[in-house]
């Protein structure tokens, strides 16, 4: 039999005297003993050394640090799915949950170097300039929170449910104290001990909660997160913990949401976007034995095809569970009896309001068919609308026209995400500009995406998952934006050499210095921050104007037609291309030997502000900005590049990146 023990301040701690015994779900075995109490001043003390050791850390270290736990789990996350049919999954539901969690981890590292500064602080936003002539300015930063991430999962994820939440935090520099659902708690012991086995995080930077954690939350303050996903009554008794309100700490919930799946008015039967709609509603239905947060939930028709789809999804959902081990199980069980009784009350609620398409002959144990309802009128419907049996189990409500489809589906009061299946863009727009306000996410589908599309009930890691209202208010994943959770976004104002020293990059204003050779000549590692080229100046002719024209093929007036230009509001006559302009800066500042710089990659936020006429002479300031680690062998590096005239006003700015050698 399992024992899944805590993990607290470096020590395992087996289940205490008040353990419970948990079930599987779909043979009624005893298969754990889980439970037991901990005490959280231990939690915290041993999270305080984890958190500084992480915050000495900078940015993409902690990426990187993330990056190689994700390979780490990946190569033994069969360990994972051995344990995965206890919980009621077939292998298919594991997927989701397993490498849907590691995946995640993937994503978010990825996010963390690639949109996230090789450096100490987040740079929110650009330099704001506070004074006439640049001397004060400021720059929004975002630093890690200084106290610990309680994350309170449910039992239908016990593995991404961790993940999603973990990868985040580690980025950040926050330190997490995991407190899995009991019911399944054995697959998280098992993912926390292969983290611990891994060796990659700094000690104390996860533990683990398998019971109660005692008055934990009165601990905590204003540096620390809660993040929970689960019911809503939970939700609410944990964020109105007066210490949690008293101290303003962080709490981010995703919990109980009512998610619609609208067919579009242009949908008709046998179309592509129907038949889409019938496989995305049935697997919704089935997958996890509908126990996902983002399952379909109310399947929102046209009046006129309601039965029509109610025939043809029964016919899909005519399936019987069994016990997922058995590889030709196509649906599983839900996690518990308990379960199962708590999602047959709510269908005895909605007898009131619906009737009955289709429901499965009685089971055993947690084993539930899929049953799928319609109701006659949602619009005096009520508890539909506002209660979630988390099963197998969704309502077809019919409506008359899209405005109707809409107001349905807002009914739901918040929810993680609503999806539409049309081809028809005027519908897609009034949908989208419809709910939005009341959902996390609008999910598309038609034709043309069909075959890529990750489907309704798929959270991504690129974009928001929460939702507003009864779905929580929370946005526990979107890239970036996930990490910033855990970290305190502050307002930083000084000079522009002091706010440089701050951000770890240099701002207009700030020191230039003067390397000891052409900065092209010195490698990454060589070239500091503030390091300034001045070029010489080249005159712009009449004849390079017309010789670039012709030889691009650009010949807009503006360059050829000195009539036109002048009549042009912009110009005061023939002017130089803006092409020819950066073509002639790179020929000032490139340094044409080979040497530390491998190649240009790009250029970021062109901007031209004054026109150059013949006659007129250029000149470049290239200013090294910031530095990023890339690989083993070469980073890159991030030029600020400003074109100016012979009278020293400013012609062309943009950001060059060029990547270069770490070794000369």
């Amino acid at each position: 039999m399992l024992e899944p023990a805590s993990f607290v301040g470096g020590e395992w701690i087996a289940p205490g005297p008040e353990a419970v015994t948990l079930l599987n779900p779909a043979t009624g075995a005893a298969i754990a003993r889980a439970g037991g109490s901990v005490d959280p001043e231990v939690l915290l003390s041993h999270a305080s050394g984890a958190g500084a050791a992480l915050r000495a850390m900078n940015i993409h270290d902690r990426a990187r640090m993330v990056k190689a736990l994700a390979t780490y789990l990946d190569g033994r996350k069969e360990e994972l799915y051995a344990l995965n049919s206890l919980t009621g999954a077939t292998r298919k539901d594991g997927w989701i949950d397993i490498d849907g969690g590691i995946g995640t981890m993937f994503v978010i590292a990825s996010k963390g170097r690639r949109e996230m500064p090789d450096g100490d602080v987040y740079l929110d936003g650009i330099v704001e300039q506070l004074s006439r002539n640049g001397t004060f300015v400021g720059q929004h930063i975002a630093v890690p929170l200084q106290g610990v991430a309680v994350q309170i999962n449910a039992f239908n994820f016990p593995i991404w449910g961790m993940l999603e939440k973990l990868a985040p935090a580690l980025i950040a520099g926050v330190p997490s104290i995991v407190k899995p659902a009991t019911q399944t708690s054995y697959l998280t012991e098992a993912c926390v001990r292969i983290i611990i086995d891994s060796g990659l995080l700094p000690d104390g930077a996860v533990q683990l909660v398998v019971g109660r954690f005692g008055d934990l939350l009165d601990r905590l303050g204003p540096q620390d997160v809660v993040s929970f996903t689960g019911s809503a009554d939970t939700a609410f008794k944990l964020r109105s913990t007066p210490s949690l309100l008293r101290q303003g700490t962080r709490f981010i919930a995703e919990q109980d949401s009512l998610n619609a799946a609208i067919l579009g008015a242009d949908a008709e039967a046998g179309s592509p976007e129907w038949d889409i709609f019938l496989k995305e509603a049935a697997r919704e239905i089935t997958t996890k034995a509908g126990q996902k947060c983002t399952a379909m939930r109310r399947l929102i028709v046209p009046a006129d095809r309601a039965d029509a789809l109610a025939e043809a999804l029964a016919a899909k959902l005519s399936i019987t569970p069994g016990d997922p081990s058995d590889e030709v199980t196509r649906m599983g069980a839900l996690v518990s009896a308990e379960q199962k009784t708590d999602v047959l009350a709510k269908l005895d609620a909605f007898s009131a309001e619906t009737k009955i398409v289709l429901t499965g002959a009685d089971t055993d144990h947690a084993l539930m068919a899929p049953t799928l309802l319609t109701c006659p009128d949602p619009d005096a419907a009520t508890i539909i609308h506002e209660q979630e049996a988390f099963g197998p189990v969704a309502t077809i409500l019919p409506y008359r026209d899209t405005g109707h489809a809409i107001a349905l589906a807002n009914r739901g009061g918040g929810s993680l995400v609503t999806s539409l299946f049309t081809h028809d863009p005027a519908i897609a727009r009034q949908v989208v500009h419809g709910t939005a306000a009341w959902h996390g996410r609008v999910y598309m589908n038609d034709r043309d995406s069909a075959a890529e599309a990750t489907g309704h009930g798929s959270p991504l890691p690129h974009m928001t998952h929460g939702g507003p209202g009864r779905a929580g208010g929370g946005e526990e994943l979107g890239g970036v934006r996930g990490i910033l959770h855990y970290m305190q976004r502050t307002a930083v104002q000084g000079s522009p050499r002091l706010l440089s020293a701050v951000s770890g990059q240099w701002i207009k204003g700030a020191p230039e210095t003067k390397g000891p050779k052409h900065p092209f000549r010195r490698t990454f590692h060589q070239i500091a921050i503030g390091e300034t080229l001045h070029t010489d100046t080249r005159e712009i002719t009449l004849e390079d104007i017309e010789h670039f024209a012709h030889f691009t093929g650009d010949t807009f007036y503006a360059h050829m037609d000195e009539a036109a230009a002048q009549a042009n509001p912009f110009f005061p006559g023939r002017v130089a291309h803006g092409y020819l302009l950066l073509s002639f800066a790179a020929g000032l500042f490139v340094q044409p030997d080979p040497g530390p710089v491998l190649a240009n990659t790009g250029l970021e936020g062109l901007s031209f502000q004054s026109p150059v006429s013949p006659g007129d002479a250029l000149k470049v300031r290239l200013t090294a900005k910031r530095k990023t680690r890339r690989t083993d062998t070469y980073g890159e590096v991030a030029w600020d590049v400003t074109l100016t005239n012979q009278d020293d006003a400013q012609v062309a700015t943009y950001t060059l990146l060029t990547m270069v050698a770490y070794d000369g």
